[in-house]
């Protein structure tokens, strides 16, 4: 049995946080982006929006495998902010993900360590809540059934795709229902033989190509 190549998760949806150490605002901010420039308008707007604030720290991570990454302290002592939510990042193995942590300084200097602690509790606190996407390479698979049947094969799908990892396509109406369904590779044989028991083998599951799929996949915890 071939191994499923592992992906880097991302997040669904931009969240952000507040965390307030010895007066100062740290405000998390994790967008997920497509690329690079999509992090860097992501950071413009931020700097837009808090424009009386003293930094703008960051870190991106981007590309399918995690290959890209940025940071930048902007203005802290080196290595005391982008490093850290950089780090944050690559320890939930995300990608496609840019974290921003504005600081409003409340007039007590950290030091360092308690720069690096603030900002890594700031990217860590906010990821919390973030909702992952995960990636994983899925094989098409396609159910050619009459329309008086789609209901029943759609609901069977359905409810197989729930405990199987797999994930339903948009179906596709013309003179019979296709019915699309994605599903892992080490899972084919077992749909192809479920759906033949379930129409007492009348049915044949097509096999299509592979591609890597976004499935919901909750909250990290």
């Amino acid at each position: 049995m071939t191994t499923a190549r592992q992906y880097p998760a991302t997040i669904a949806a931009p969240v952000e946080h507040e965390l307030v150490i010895k007066k100062s605002r740290f405000l998390g901010l994790a967008h997920p982006v497509a690329s690079p420039e999509d992090a860097e308008a992501v950071i413009a707007r931020v700097k837009k929006q808090a424009w009386d604030a003293r930094h703008h720290c960051v870190a991106m991570v981007t590309g399918l495998l995690g290959d890209q990454a940025r940071s930048s302290d902007d203005g802290e002592p080196s290595g005391t902010a982008g490093m850290p939510i950089l780090e944050v990042i690559r320890r939930r193995e995300l990608t496609d993900v840019v974290v921003v942590v504005t600081r409003y300084f409340g007039g007590v200097k950290l030091g360092a360590g308690g720069l690096v602690r603030a900002y890594s509790s700031a990217a860590s606190e906010t990821l919390d809540l973030a909702s992952l996407v995960r990636r994983e390479t899925l094989t098409r698979a396609t159910l050619v059934v009459p329309h008086a049947d789609a209901g029943r094969y759609d609901n069977l799908l359905r409810d197989w795709a729930a405990t199987h990892g797999a994930t339903l396509g948009e179906p596709v109406y013309g003179a019979q229902a296709e019915l699309e369904l994605w599903v892992p590779p080490a899972e084919l044989e077992r749909l192809q033989a479920d759906v033949a028991s379930a129409s007492n083998g009348s049915l044949v599951v097509a096999v299509g190509e592979e591609r890597v799929v976004d499935v919901p996949a909750g909250r990290p915890r």
